[in-house]
């Protein structure tokens, strides 16, 4: 025989019920939000993998170029910057334009301009070799450049039939685009900065010391004219972010030390690439060495 819950446990129950009720509510809430951005997440994965808007190849410079005289040197490795400057620019502005346009956008906004940016500093580099000896011929065409990956279907290939060689594109990021980067005064002697309050790392250019580079070493000799740039940015930044650290050896001996020993093992890799098929140049180890100006 049942009998009646007393008043007081009536209400306990209620409200353990009502507790119970609110929980399983919430969990299914939380299960079914969970499960919203689960699938949220999985589709823009996909969104964005399909919108991916491919990457721009250009063919190679640096390897189509005769012997550059010693004197065309700085200017060649300064306009062969310039030349990977300028894709690297291209594709930023592919990939900030995803979307946007009809279907010659892209020929029309990007590769098309790059290719006439590109016609004029080929001509550049061959105006500067033609100084001292034969002006190479024929390299505007290799200024047009295509698109590739899976933006290509989008783009109006009958522009890029002088740039359609993929791997030749790839090559000019790795050997004609790594010429000097950023070698304002060309070679590595970086006034590179501006930070007035620390000061900046100076070091003597490396490219106009050298002598006339064979064809079969251009392309090393301007990947380690890079590197030396690249030793200079990075010995800056760090210049800048070690503010304060240290004694008042502090720059000398993890910075400008450190510095010079990646400098002379980079020069030493430019004399022996020249050295293999011309006359080794020496003494460039002296250029290693570089000093802090305010």
């Amino acid at each position: 025989m049942s009998r009646a819950l007393p008043k007081y446990n009536q209400r306990r129950v209620a409200i353990i019920g009502g507790a119970a009720a609110v929980a399983l509510t919430g969990a299914i809430v939380a299960g079914t939000a969970l499960a919203g951005e689960t699938s949220k997440s999985g589709g823009s994965t996909t969104a964005r993998t399909l919108a991916s808007p491919g990457s721009i190849s250009c063919p190679d410079v640096a390897s189509k170029l005769p012997a550059i005289p010693a004197s065309a040197q700085a200017e060649v490795t300064r306009n062969l910057t310039l030349l990977q400057t300028q894709i690297n620019e291209a594709n930023k502005r592919l990939v900030d334009t995803v979307g946007q346009g009809g279907p010659n956008f892209v020929n029309n906004a990007i590769l098309g301009p790059l290719k006439d940016k590109r016609v004029a500093t080929v001509n550049r580099i061959a105006t500067a070799i033609g100084r001292t000896a034969a002006k190479p011929q024929g390299l505007d065409a290799l200024a047009p450049c295509t698109l590739n990956g899976a933006g290509a279907a989008g783009a109006n290939n009958g522009n890029a039939n002088a740039g359609g060689n993929a791997n030749a594109g790839k090559g000019n990021g790795n050997a004609n685009g790594n010429a000097g980067n950023g070698n304002a005064n060309a070679g590595g002697n970086a006034n590179a900065g501006g930070n007035a309050a620390v000061g900046t790392i100076s070091c003597p250019d490396v490219a106009s010391k050298l002598p006339a580079i064979p064809a079969t070493a251009q392309a090393e000799v301007t990947r380690n004219l890079t590197l030396l740039q690249t030793q200079i940015n990075e010995a800056n930044k760090r210049l800048v972010d070690t503010v304060g650290q240290g004694g008042p050896n502090f720059v000398n001996n993890a910075i400008l030390g450190p510095l010079a020993d990646k400098r002379k093992s980079t020069i030493d890799r430019i004399a022996i690439s020249i050295g293999r098929t011309a006359a080794k140049p020496q003494g460039l180890d002296s250029l290693a060495a570089c000093t802090l100006t305010k």
